[in-house]
């Protein structure tokens, strides 16, 4: 039987966000908002994210350019910290924010690569950490 919707969501979203955010984002639901959380995962994750036609990679990219470009900070940051796991580079992350810069405009570019700069720094303090 194939997979449905929501099962192949679930491994997409777990695969790219990681386990950690999708069980608290899992267990903070509420009767309010548990309706978008199975729209998220069953629309976003399992009907976007886990098409055949883009990788992980790619997908990640794009939509780094796109909450830069909407100016969507928070879901920015998540979206480079999720980097870990698409396989996009700190190289593609900065390819992708002069795009934004060239086609949606510098200021919400500058802004960006603010969010990336800090949120890029971060990861590798939480890598030294491990290594310890």
């Amino acid at each position: 039987m194939p997979e449905s919707a929501g099962e192949k969501g679930n491994k997409t979203r777990r695969r790219v966000l990681g386990d950690a955010h999708v069980d608290r984002a899992t267990a903070n639901a509420t009767d309010f908002d548990r309706p978008f959380q199975e729209f998220i995962r069953d629309g976003v994750w399992g009907g976007v994210w886990s098409r055949p036609n883009l990788t992980l990679r790619e997908r990640s990219m794009v939509t780094i350019a796109l909450l830069a470009a909407l100016g969507l900070h928070e879901e920015l940051a998540l979206h480079v910290r999720a980097t870990r796991n698409t396989g996009a580079s700190e190289d593609d992350v900065r390819e992708v924010l002069l795009h934004v810069a060239a086609y949606a405009g510098v200021p919400r570019a500058n802004a960006a690569i603010g969010i990336a700069k800090r949120t890029l720094t971060e990861m590798k303090a939480d890598r030294e950490g491990d290594k310890r």
